[in-house]
């Protein structure tokens, strides 16, 4: 059965340059903030899905109780690695997105959760961070991600529904994209790229991994 992992993105309303090329960046600017480069490879109304390239994340595992106090928590640790807490006392830039998965619970045991902060890409081989951290180098191959848009803040009582929403999208028009899906425990994850002072102007995104998908560029 084909793995599903769901990604629930959330974006700010950064200004991003579409080229010829169907290849998206952000746009030059004074303090333009790093993000992952994508293509769009196809475009609905409701969902877009976008290819990929390597991406390179540090990871902080937290056993929570819920997503956004989990994110705090993760989050705090990732702070402390960019302000110095490395080998090298290495200080990093601010990036976009910070990513949240959410891995649901089973028999009985809590939900758990990684959050993950974007390293730029001129870190190759970033510092090992400190050991009492306890934080992981995650490296992503290329591949497809279904997206859908949604404002506001995510919440734990939101992010669910978007991504049902994402679900419901695929299986009218991308059906062989959710061949073999037959529960909704899926693991999913929010990124965040507002800071909680910036209530206007938030965009957030759904994310699904559709690696599968029948389209010249994304990986089998």
């Amino acid at each position: 059965m084909e793995k599903l992992f769901l990604l629930v993105a959330v974006t700010m309303a950064a200004s991003v340059s579409y080229e010829t090329t169907g290849k998206c960046s952000p746009l030059s600017a004074a303090y333009a903030i790093e993000s992952p480069e994508f293509r769009l490879i196809h475009f609905e109304s409701d969902f877009e899905i976008r290819l990929y390239e390597e991406i390179s994340w540090m990871s902080a595992l937290v056993h929570g109780t819920s997503f956004q106090n989990s994110t705090k928590q993760g989050f705090h640790r990732l702070y402390q690695y960019l302000h110095g807490a490395n080998r090298n006392s290495t200080h990093f830039l601010m990036t976009k997105p910070v990513l949240t998965t959410v891995i649901p619970s089973s028999r009985g045991s809590p939900p758990s959760y990684i959050v993950r902060y974007y390293l730029p890409v001129e870190y190759k081989s970033p510092p090992p961070p400190s050991a009492e951290l306890n934080l992981q180098l995650d490296r992503w191959k290329g591949h497809c991600i279904a997206v859908r848009k949604f404002g506001g803040y995510a919440m734990d009582e939101n992010v669910e529904k978007e991504k049902d929403g994402l679900v419901s999208s695929l299986g009218k028009r991308l059906k062989r994209v959710m061949q073999g899906v037959e529960n909704r425990d899926y693991n999913y994850s929010i990124a965040q790229y507002n800071a909680s002072k910036h209530p206007t102007g938030r965009l957030n995104e759904v994310w699904m991994d559709v690696s599968g998908f029948a389209a010249k560029g994304c990986p089998v």
